[in-house]
């Protein structure tokens, strides 16, 4: 099988935010990028598919040069070969501009699956895998729990649903995304490690991709941002102390004047 996997490089869920001069993005210096926490279901999807039926894995990212870095993660875990698609102003392009970037790599390549994670963490758009099933004219299962082969060209399909799990038949080629605890992504060896720093990234620009710069970026966006701020701090909590019947009078009062709840 041809398996293609896209993956973004993020910040850390964990970095303290802090939003650039232009006020319409983050500044990154100084935090630390990772791989999107979903698109690693979607290489360790990817992997356990291989490993049981055989075949080809391909990652690809359209990024800055520091990209390459999330790419070297993916190979050290045990994928195959690695496409970086260059722009260093990649973060201005909203998910149309992104999915036709990637949309005219992979209509290039031979493919039987296409696996993303559910959306990329920082715009959390979760657009980009459905604009490139309809640009590749390909069936599309999304936010899956479980992804289950049965044929050389049909599968299985599962999704959580308000009350209970949907299942749905699919054919190949299709376009997938992975939801959180599909799998446990695997932790890179040493051996792969070492492996990954010989392993040859193909490296394309925009015009390998028949795109400007006009194309992509702000310029080439249908959505932009006009201003990012912080979410507001927090007010302290307060502590009620006294007896029981105290607390309650003290609490339901709260909730009136100042919640504005009851």
């Amino acid at each position: 099988m041809e398996l293609i996997i896209c993956i973004k490089q993020v910040p850390d869920t964990a970095a303290r935010i802090k939003i650039a001069a232009s006020q319409k993005s983050i500044d990154l210096a100084d935090v630390e990028l990772v791989v999107s926490p979903f698109d690693e279901y979607a290489v360790e999807e990817a992997l356990r598919i291989k490993e049981a039926k055989g075949g080809k894995t391909t990652v690809i990212t359209f990024g800055a040069e520091s990209a390459g870095k999330a790419l070297r993660q993916c190979l050290a875990m045990g994928i195959d070969d690695a496409i970086h698609i260059l722009f260093e102003e990649f973060e201005t392009s909203d998910s149309w501009a992104t999915a036709n970037v990637l949309a005219s790599v992979i209509k290039t390549m031979p493919h039987d699956l296409i696996l993303f994670g559910k959306q990329g963490v920082g715009t959390d758009n979760v657009q980009v895998p459905a604009m490139i099933a309809e640009l590749l004219n390909l069936p599309q299962a999304l936010v899956l729990t479980k992804f289950e082969l049965i044929e050389e060209k049909k599968a299985l399909a599962y999704s959580e649903t308000e009350g209970g799990i949907a299942v749905h038949e699919i054919l190949l080629p299709a376009v997938i995304s992975t939801e959180k605890g599909m799998n446990e992504p695997r932790y890179p060896t040493l051996k792969g490690i070492m492996a990954a720093k010989k392993k040859p990234i193909k490296q394309l620009t925009l015009t390998d991709c028949g795109f400007t710069p006009a194309q992509v970026g702000e310029s080439g966006s249908k959505v932009l941002f006009s201003k990012l701020s912080i979410p507001p701090a927090r007010p302290e909590g307060k502590v009620l102390t006294g007896e029981p019947k105290d607390v309650v009078t003290q609490l339901v009062n709260l909730l009136h004047t100042e919640a504005k709840v009851i």
